[in-house]
């Protein structure tokens, strides 16, 4: 990842890759399936992974890699964000950043293989090393059981009763390995690798020269015509028209990664002051880090019209000093901007 304050945005794209890339030693970012945990001490519990209006669990949208150079306690750095995709709600919005250095409990201290471990199963990991058991449909903190076989693990009653309903009333006393009998409960996102690159800056300076020069003379328009642009050349349509001609080169890039630097927004409504912005509880400000873009919409298959999890843009603002509160993780800032009814 850049350097915070750099300038210099980087772009990530969703891409398709093999299971075992998406695991935890690989210390992937990714979206959807379930959160690839990076720490495994002090996870959010149930009640922090509950949508705050409708109560029901929240579903992993994403997770971001992003280590700070030269921080020792941040060798390994991700960030976790969650939404609520139940309908008519789908308004919750958390983040969580875990960080770890280099030499701790759960990794080793060497660079993970590029090559692929020699099995090759499918099978759902729902118990990390430290002990901690996961849900079988979400892959978050699961606290409760089942009460017959005792081996089934939730985060909520929700999520009991929706794998009792899918398959685990008859797999519950057959299967001595459960992991590999979890069904498709439609709860998950679809889940891909993503990939990170660098904008190129001098070629989108290009882009942006020719979006200026789009409209044409002027000494071709009449009175009438530069009256009706006047009009429509507002405050916003120059924000929407800036945000369409950086994207334009790469225009399936699904996040914005750049701590420190600006984001950019699709609408001039509702976009944050300094005090909208909540301090981290260590007391630094928060900064931006990066932003998660419409684009993604189109990979979560969640698009039911009026029914269904959507935003202009997601900003994410993490603590500037990237505080380390023991291992385990801490709650950051989503700032949600949705694209104006004009659009």
């Amino acid at each position: 990842m850049a350097a915070a304050g750099s300038g210099a945005a980087e772009l990530g794209f969703a891409e398709a890759a093999p299971a075992w890339r998406l695991r935890s030693e690989q210390f992937p970012s990714k979206m959807g399936g379930r959160p690839a945990w990076l720490g495994e001490a002090g996870l959010p519990g149930p009640a922090e992974l509950a949508c705050a209006l409708c109560g029901r669990p929240l579903t992993f949208v994403l997770q971001l890699y992003a280590p700070l150079p030269g921080r020792a306690d941040a060798f390994h750095r991700a960030l976790f964000l969650f939404c609520c995709r139940a309908p008519p709600c789908c308004a919750s919005l958390r983040v969580f950043r875990n960080q770890l250095p280099r030499k701790n409990d759960f990794y080793s201290y060497e660079p993970p293989s590029e090559a692929p471990p020699p099995e090759s199963g499918e099978s759902v990991c729902l118990q990390l090393k430290s002990g901690t058991h996961l849900c079988r449909v979400c892959g978050c903190v699961g606290p409760k059981t089942c009460s017959r076989c005792h081996k089934a693990h939730y985060c909520s009653k929700e999520h009991q009763t929706l794998d009792w309903r899918l398959g685990h009333k008859q797999a519950c006393t057959q299967s001595d390995n459960l992991d590999n009998t979890v069904p498709d409960h439609n709860f998950l996102f679809p889940e891909f690798e993503i990939v990170i690159e660098t904008e190129d800056e001098i070629t989108l300076e290009v882009v942006e020269k020719e979006e200026s020069e789009i409209p044409g003379s002027m000494g071709e328009a009449s009175e009438e015509e530069l009256d009706s642009m006047a009009k429509h050349e507002s405050r916003e349509d120059k924000i929407f028209q800036k945000f369409k001609t950086k994207i334009a080169l790469e225009p399936e890039q699904i996040l914005r990664y750049g701590r420190g630097i600006a984001p950019i927004w699709i609408s001039g409504e509702n976009i944050p002051q300094e005090q909208d912005i909540p301090d981290c509880p260590c007391g630094a400000k928060r900064i931006f880090e990066f932003q998660v873009m419409p684009q993604l919409l189109n990979y979560l298959k969640a698009d039911t019209l009026g029914r269904s999890v959507d935003w202009g843009v997601l900003a994410i603002f993490t603590c500037a000093e990237s505080c380390r509160r023991g291992t385990g993780y801490t709650e950051e800032f989503v700032w949600k901007q949705d694209v104006t009814e004009t659009r």
